[in-house]
């Protein structure tokens, strides 16, 4: 007779009162106070910008700069401010002037109109991109 799933007792991962390894602690915080430094630069921006690791689609719009036209890219958040938003992607954007579609926590869909306003090319081969909001529009995105 084969033992019941409950009865199994796997140990697959380390206890997690166990300390933390001198290593790893090390290149931990290594890599957190390079990606993170504590200096005493004067933040230039006005706004708070608060973390959005979330899928976002933009939609490219007509001439008239507010009609969705073309196909729509995902890209991957970055931050969120009241202002605008900045976040990553694979290919350089052949628009400025995009929809911004953000998905909330209830499944709609926001949309805001967004000038895309800079552009920096990473040493990983993404391209890391930013806006200002101009005005809240509908969401081509459907439901």
């Amino acid at each position: 007779m084969y033992p019941m799933i409950d009865q199994l007792q796997v140990d697959l991962l380390p206890e997690c009162n166990k300390p933390v390894d001198d290593d790893i602690q090390t290149q931990v915080w290594g890599l957190l106070t390079t990606l993170y430094p504590r200096n005493d630069l004067i933040e230039r921006r006005r706004d708070k910008r608060y973390p959005f690791p979330h899928l976002i689609h933009l939609m490219p719009v007509g001439d008239d700069g507010v009609t969705p036209q073309g196909e729509a890219l995902i890209v991957v958040g970055k931050h969120l401010s009241e202002r605008g938003l900045g976040f990553y992607h694979p290919k350089p954007l052949p628009h400025r002037r995009m929809i911004a579609s953000l998905q909330t926590g209830n499944g709609r869909w926001l949309g805001f109109l967004i000038d895309l306003s800079w552009c920096r090319f990473t040493k990983q081969g993404w391209y890391e991109s930013g806006g200002r909001f101009i005005r809240s529009v509908l969401s081509p995105v459907e439901p």
